[in-house]
């Protein structure tokens, strides 16, 4: 079987102990999961940051509109780069991580109007430039559905590498690969996700991107660094201190939102099951409290307002028929 060429080295182990530190400290924040507007903007970022390494000209505020379906001025093919990218990233829990024929649906969609070859690999010879120089020649492509192909085989089969190091690890090889003819960064940045995602479901909403797109000129630094040195050692270290920082940020947003969210609150999201109407009674049997005037000003109205749950009819507050869901 192949296997991607690399050392586990003291900077990866130590790495990744801190980043299963930090993600045991979200967890203990009660996670993302009660704060979806944090959840949201994280996801937002991701996708603007992606875009951006990629030429997009679209700002966050401009990104956050076209996701909201305002009318945004701009280019009509990056407006169109943004609709794909949220359609993807709103699929990251229904792609199969060890699918290739997934990838390849990934990347239809990443792409959807503005690649001619979407959801297809190359048929054609790639190479990376830096002005009229050749700095890299990717496999000829006549190799991809081969190269691609041991990739995934890898990917599944290899049970002994943490799939932490493996999600990095990963994403070098797909770079290295080239398979596409455009939309290859977007969508190993999205495959990372996948994989980090099926591994704890926190990394659906950790903004890895925003960190790439920081240090953009180093990520192709050691890219290139790892094409000289002929294994990926360097890059995955690059990606686990990437990983490592950006759940630093996380932390103290979540530590942030943790602090508005009230002991009264926290306890009406324990007596409700996601997807499940509760009517006002209910709720106050659950929580065994008899004041309507207390559970509408210290549980309904801060939860409501916080994003946390709604009311199944909005425009009727008092109905009788009112409903309460998460």
């Amino acid at each position: 079987m192949y296997k991607p060429p690399f050392t586990i080295t003291n900077e990866m182990l130590l790495r990744s102990m801190s980043i299963t530190e930090k993600l045991g400290r979200i967890t203990s924040f009660q996670s993302l999961k009660r704060m979806p507007t944090l959840r949201r903007n994280n996801k937002i970022k991701s996708i603007h940051s992606s875009l951006v390494i990629e030429a997009n000209s679209l700002s966050l505020d401009q990104v956050r509109d076209v996701i909201a379906g305002k009318i945004v001025i701009g280019p009509q093919k990056e407006i169109q780069e943004v609709k794909n990218a949220y359609k993807a990233y709103e699929m990251i829990n229904e792609f199969d991580e060890y699918s290739e024929a997934d990838l390849l649906k990934a990347h239809g969609i990443l792409t959807y109007l503005t690649v001619d070859e979407s959801g297809k690999y190359r048929n054609h010879g790639e190479g990376v430039f830096s002005g009229e120089q050749v700095i890299f020649v990717a496999p000829s492509q006549d190799l991809v559905p081969g190269l691609m192909n041991n990739l995934f085989n890898w990917l599944k089969n290899d049970n002994e590498t943490p799939m932490l190091l493996k999600s990095c690890l990963f994403h070098y090889e797909f770079v290295f690969i080239h398979p596409f003819s455009d939309g290859n960064g977007r969508t190993v940045r999205l495959w990372q996700s996948v994989l980090l995602t099926k591994w704890n479901p926190i990394f659906e909403y950790i903004p890895i991107e925003t960190r790439i797109q920081k240090y953009q000129s180093e990520y192709y630094d050691k890219i290139a660094e790892c094409h000289k040195n002929g294994n990926s050692d360097r890059f995955v270290e690059f990606m686990l201190r990437l990983i490592d920082e950006t759940l630093d940020e996380v932390i103290v947003n979540v530590s942030r939102e943790t602090k508005n969210i009230s002991d009264q609150v926290n306890r009406l999201l324990d007596v409700m099951e996601p997807d499940i109407p509760l009517s006002a009674n209910e709720i106050m049997n659950r929580l065994g409290i008899k004041s309507k005037e207390t559970l509408r000003a210290r549980y309904l109205n801060p939860a409501i307002e916080n994003g946390l749950i709604k009311m199944t009819l909005p425009d009727k507050p008092n109905s009788k028929n009112q409903r309460y869901v998460k």
